[in-house]
């Protein structure tokens, strides 16, 4: 039988038999893997009711002696970290994992069985593990505000295909949304704007995430094994941070044309923080303690993109900077900003990403630090370049693969920005440019999903433009590229689909491949 999963495992081996979960029965978890058990019965039962089985199954620890789960996670330290080993018999059902991210894919896998073929699993055994370690989704809320509830909805998804980096963006020139406890007037002015797209009636785009909100969100995201990995902006796409520290550009507090505000259009703006300003990096180091306290990974991105240099190259202070540090033009002093940034969060214990522009100065001698990440958008060469001189890289291209606010198809009615991306582009990508060697792979960590939202406004257009993409991108980023094959993908998709509508996901319908 088909069993549709996605992304496809590495070994699938079938077996006579089933198992009936229709009686219920309890799931145990030991070693360490005990909230990895509550959280596959939690998502069983989801599934079975779904399903409109009356099953259900508890999470417990404390059956009475000799008594025998129904589903077991068992440590197995033999197994890679996020490896999982699934065997499902007619007497019951045993996922092993080295840690809690690989028994949270096991119990992926077993909670798209369940959606898919209800109370009765089939006998089999799988072993399986992700290809790249960085299979990521970014889901932009600066340009458009979505609900936490939302946001955890879209982390569930992420969890469903095994996705494990969510890139959360925060800040941009259209709204700041993460509350500062030490700077409340950042989102007071930096979180709200007009919407004057609608010349009929005023509309403003506002809310903000409180520092509880954020800390649930990293919670919830942990327990199912996903990092959430925040963006704050700079030096450019900072209007909506200028609106509340006009003082921090290069135009300072008395800027010609009134005070600075979050900008209802999107594109690349002029004004970006002065380089030449101390108090610029006081304000970050301040912003980057709380960041730093409210997200417990290892990674902060730092933006570094689409930065105009025209301020710079007008500015006493950022010339007297450039002066003072022997720089030879704004290209270097942004690598020279960037460096700062990067060492001011490894003084945080975080790892600076950026975007590729971060190498545009270490071309010419200003090279970030060595322990950046590279998210390589404006194509592969961004990659390639960090590749070759020893950054590890994330692969985003926005060409054909990994725009999710693109078109499906190129038809006037679809919503989306500029470009195409059909799901047979996505499911065409890899990762690991063909020019590299061996060793220059290596550095390259894994890809990623970016939905860029000027033009969703609400969770059911961000899901409308996300899937089936991102199910492409997620069998890219996991299952073995020796095996990848779209026809494959395509017909497991129809199986997988019901899973979707199951979870009431707002997906895309149409044709997977460009029409001629």
């Amino acid at each position: 039988m088909s069993l549709g999963l996605i992304p496809e495992p590495r070994s699938v081996l079938e077996f006579e038999g089933s198992l009936d979960l229709g009686a219920g029965g309890f799931v145990r978890g030991t070693g360490g893997l005990e909230g990895a058990a509550a959280l596959a019965a939690s998502w069983m039962n989801e599934a079975l009711a779904l399903r409109g089985s009356a099953a259900r199954l508890r999470a417990s620890a404390s059956e009475r002696a000799g008594a025998v789960p129904l589903l077991s996670f068992v440590a197995d330290p033999s197994l890679p970290a996020e490896d999982y080993r699934l065997e499902i018999g007619p007497e019951g059902a045993v996922a092993r994992a080295s840690s809690r991210e690989g028994a949270v894919h096991a119990a992926s896998t077993l909670r798209q069985l369940v959606l898919s073929e209800g109370a009765v699993l089939p006998a089999l055994r799988i072993e399986d593990g992700p290809r790249f370690a960085w299979r990521g989704a970014m889901l932009d809320c600066a340009r458009n505000f979505f609900r936490p509830e939302f946001i955890e909805r879209f982390i569930d998804l992420m969890a469903l295909h095994k996705l494990n980096r969510f890139h959360w963006h925060l800040t941009d020139d259209q709204a700041w949304r993460l509350e500062i406890a030490s700077h409340p007037e950042i989102t007071k002015l930096g979180s709200r704007r007009r919407d004057l797209r609608y010349p009929s009636w005023v509309r403003y785009n506002e809310g903000s995430y409180s520092r509880e909100d954020a800390r649930r969100l990293v919670a919830y995201a942990a327990e199912r094994g996903i990092v959430v990995v925040p963006e704050i902006e700079t030096p450019g796409h900072v209007l909506a941070l200028l609106a509340s520290h006009p003082e921090l550009s290069c135009r300072g507090a008395a800027a010609e044309g009134g005070a600075f505000a979050p900008d209802d259009r999107y594109g690349i703006f002029e004004d970006i923080l002065c380089a030449g300003s101390d108090s610029v990096f006081d304000l970050l180091g301040e912003v980057y303690d709380e960041v730093a306290s409210i997200f417990p990974g290892p990674w902060v991105h730092a933006g570094g993109d689409e930065a105009l240099k025209g301020r710079w190259n007008s500015c006493p202070r950022c010339r007297s900077r450039m002066e003072a540090e022997g720089l030879g033009d704004a290209e270097l002093l942004q690598g020279w900003f960037m460096d700062k940034v990067a060492a001011m969060l490894a003084a945080r214990g975080k790892r600076m990403i950026g975007w590729d522009e971060i190498l545009d100065g270490a071309r010419e001698g200003a090279p970030a630090s060595a322990d950046v990440i590279v998210m390589s958008w404006r194509g592969a060469a961004g990659g390639i370049e960090a590749a070759r001189e020893g950054y590890d890289a994330v692969m985003c291209p926005q060409t054909k693969a990994c725009y999710l606010d693109h078109k499906h198809l190129d038809l006037a009615e679809e919503p989306g920005n500029i470009g195409v991306c059909t799901v047979e582009d996505s499911y065409g990508f890899d990762p690991v440019p063909a020019e590299l060697s061996r060793e220059e792979a290596a550095h390259i960590l894994g890809g990623q999903g970016n939905i860029w939202t000027e033009f969703m406004y609400f969770g059911r257009q961000v899901e409308y433009m996300a899937f089936p993409r991102l199910c492409a991108l997620s069998e890219v980023f996991w299952s073995p590229s020796e095996t990848r094959d779209f026809a494959s993908f395509e017909r497991r998709m129809g199986k997988h689909g019901l899973r979707l509508d199951q979870l009431g996901v707002n997906r895309y319908r149409g044709p997977f491949r460009a029409i001629n």
